[in-house]
């Protein structure tokens, strides 16, 4: 009788053991033009992002997560594809993407998830992978923005950042279905140029006057033809209207093109724009800044409105944890907070992203799920916007597909895993266009990085991270490091040939580029 019982126990205990979890649900959360140095987890003491924080302190910060093409659509499809541009067709903003192709998504819908995506996706054509999609069109505008919800347009009257926190959060409550596990992608269009908050928050930091970074006044001495071309610098290309928010220009008295963004405003919502902004300007028009006390005040202006639409994205992102938290799905839902790329944040003098250099190549990424990742976990390897997908997947207990060319890291932030990549690959191929970024490619590993710049010039640029982190010195030339450079050469050489990447399919895109510029279908100048 005891030796049944204890068969009888031990069968109870193994089949309890051998339990299968339920699959995750998984919240990826991406905002458009997101520095990580203005998410106060990572330290800079720019502004504050309790919420955003929040899934670092209960889940893991990743030190090192880069992007493949810092540019908004095409860093999506890579997101979306796991494959790097010029497999998945996406190289820039002008070439179509092709939503037949395989994505994550489609793959969790397939094993029986319930999937959705709302907000801010830039890739043309109607989703593919989705059960309820609400985006919107191209960038999407601020301010009572239209949206294509399941192939029909809406236009919804408010402030875009809490409107698609609304959203998500009433398909998260009334629109799916409470016994399927769920994928939703919640994308926010902010903090994309042109940066207008919501009204609550447009005279935050009125008081606050914000130091540039230390190279915001750079002569790029020490960089190459690339950083001196680039039209993308704060004191200098920057305009008064856009991005400023003036109506007539201070210096010439003539009109802006801003007015065409207030008219999109209801008559409330203009009075209360022009009730924050007109006696700054005017304060502005009597102090008669010149040289660099201009160039300070226009930092601040810039800074001042990118950071106030961060905080709408912090308040979206409280409620959807805050929701998960009051409903019990905290402790199996996988939230990811990242970026479409990084963001210049007057480094370099520069606002934007596109290059190479660290500010932009570098994307914030932070991730809760409290079943496997401890509280507070540093994660320091190399993880890429190209590692979502099989990441994703793994979770989800789905088989990776052998064309996937990124890395499941789930061991990684589990620390259960310690090998991974050394380096990681990039590209950029959209010029010439706005902000003049010139074409290039390049490898980085965790303390170099070769960049080689194409087309117009044929320039090598190289970077020691460790002595100069804010890459202000090429130092390709540099006879001290000839045995480095030979390296770097063929870790570059290794990574393009295990990407599938050649001088052949640059030129191959630089033809279809050039005809759709010539078609006039492509971005001008």
């Amino acid at each position: 009788m005891f030796k049944i019982f204890r068969f009888f126990s031990l069968f109870i205990i193994l089949s309890s053991c051998n339990k299968t979890q339920d699959p995750p649900n998984i919240i990826f959360i991406m905002s458009d033009d997101h520095a990580f140095q203005a998410v106060s987890a990572y330290g800079h003491n720019l502004n504050n992002t309790p919420n955003i924080d929040r899934i670092a302190e209960e889940g893991a910060i990743f030190n090192k997560g880069f992007v493949t093409n810092s540019i908004c659509a095409p860093s999506r499809a890579v997101m979306l594809t796991g494959k790097h541009s010029f497999v998945n067709g996406k190289v820039d903003n002008v070439q179509p993407f092709n939503w037949d192709q395989p994505n994550f998504a489609k793959d969790l819908q397939n094993a029986g998830y319930e999937t959705a995506l709302i907000g801010k996706i830039h890739l043309r054509g109607e989703p593919q992978g989705f059960d309820h999609w609400s985006v919107l069109p191209g960038q999407g505008h601020y301010y009572n923005p239209k949206f294509i919800e399941n192939g029909d347009t809406i236009q919804i009257e408010g402030h875009v950042s809490p409107i698609t926190t609304n959203m998500t959060l009433d398909w998260l409550k009334n629109i799916r279905s409470k016994d399927k596990p769920f994928l939703l992608l919640y994308h926010q269009k902010a903090p994309h140029r042109n940066w207008m908050t919501e009204e609550k928050y447009l005279t935050l930091f009125d008081d606050k006057t914000f130091d540039p970074p230390a190279n915001y006044f750079d002569n790029y001495e020490g960089m190459g033809t690339a950083a001196k071309e680039q039209e993308m610098e704060i004191d200098g290309h920057a305009v008064w209207g856009h991005d400023f928010k003036f109506l007539v220009n201070p210096i010439t008295g003539k009109k802006t093109n801003f007015n065409r963004e207030l008219n999109r405003l209801t008559e409330e919502q203009r009075e209360k724009w022009l009730a924050a902004y007109t006696p700054k300007n005017d304060a502005f028009r009597k102090a008669n800044l010149k040289d660099k006390e201009l160039g300070i005040w226009k930092f601040n202006r810039y800074i001042k409105d990118y950071l106030r639409t961060i905080q709408s994205i912090d308040d979206g992102v409280g409620e959807v944890l805050n929701y998960l938290d009051e409903n019990n799905l905290s402790e199996n839902t996988i939230v990811v907070y990242t970026s479409d790329q990084g963001f210049y944040l007057g480094e370099h003098g520069w606002f934007d992203k596109r290059f190479m250099y660290e500010e932009s190549l570098r994307t914030p990424i932070l991730m809760r799920y409290p079943r496997e990742i401890k509280k507070g976990t540093q994660v320091n390897e190399l993880i890429q916007n190209l590692d979502f997908a099989p990441t994703f997947l793994d979770y989800a207990g789905i088989e990776i597909p052998n064309d996937l060319q990124g890395e499941s890291f789930r061991k990684i932030v589990s620390k259960t895993q310690s090998e991974w990549r050394d380096a990681i690959y990039y590209t950029y191929y959209e010029y010439p266009s706005v902000h003049m970024v010139k074409r290039h490619y390049g490898v980085r590993t965790d303390r170099y990085k070769l960049m080689h710049f194409y087309y117009d010039i044929d320039e090598w640029e190289m970077y020691d991270l460790k002595e100069d982190p804010s890459e202000m010195k090429n130092v390709y030339n540099d006879s001290n490091y000839k045995e480095i450079k030979e390296m770097m050469h063929k870790r570059l050489t290794e990574m393009r040939e295990k990407y599938g990447d050649s001088d052949e399919l640059n030129q191959m895109h630089l033809e279809r580029y050039l005809a759709s510029r010539k078609r006039g279908t492509g971005p001008k100048k």
